[in-house]
């Protein structure tokens, strides 16, 4: 009978490093939901919409930037926002230089709940993923973890200040 990993197609030790990553991939963002849900009322998607519209220029995107963002279908996008502005987080504006595009836009109010619920949510991550490792391996893991975004999808990605990223 063969084995796990000769079924699979992965080696031994492939399998054993897939396992820890799709575990990760799994607990991590159950946990951050978990922290933000109970501080703020927010899922981690709805605090990442949050934020990329904070670090916008004038706290507002088109839809479909942000969905891009976010990895997120329009529909899924779409959702969410609806949630956020029933809570007087976002609202939604015709773009005035094109009646065809959305705007997403952050409210102070949306503001003033990302402000608040920030740093609880990044004093995890910095527990969870950054006081695990040393120096060296947070490098490397920022290395390997675009590696592997642009792998799934070369696209351009999200950073911080709203930068965008190409492939490497």
């Amino acid at each position: 009978m063969p084995s796990s990993s000769e079924s699979s197609g992965l080696s031994e030790a492939h399998l054993e490093v897939w396992a820890s990553l799709a575990t990760l991939l799994e607990r991590l963002p159950a946990t951050l939901d978990v922290q933000l849900q109970r501080d703020s009322g927010l899922t981690h998607f709805e605090h990442g919409l949050l934020f990329a519209l904070d670090s916008a220029g004038d706290r507002t995107l088109r839809m479909s930037t942000l969905a891009g963002y976010a990895s997120s279908t329009l529909s899924r996008l779409s959702r969410a926002i609806s949630r956020l502005e029933r809570k007087g987080l976002v609202r939604r504006e015709v773009d005035p230089s094109d009646g065809r595009v959305t705007l997403a836009v952050l409210t102070d109010d949306g503001h003033d709940l990302l402000v608040r619920s920030t740093p609880a949510h990044h004093a995890l991550v910095e527990r969870l993923v950054f006081d695990a490792l040393t120096p060296q391996q947070v490098r490397q893991l920022g290395i390997i973890a675009g590696r592997l975004a642009q792998a799934v999808d070369p696209a351009e990605t999200w950073s911080p200040g709203g930068a965008r990223t190409g492939p490497a």
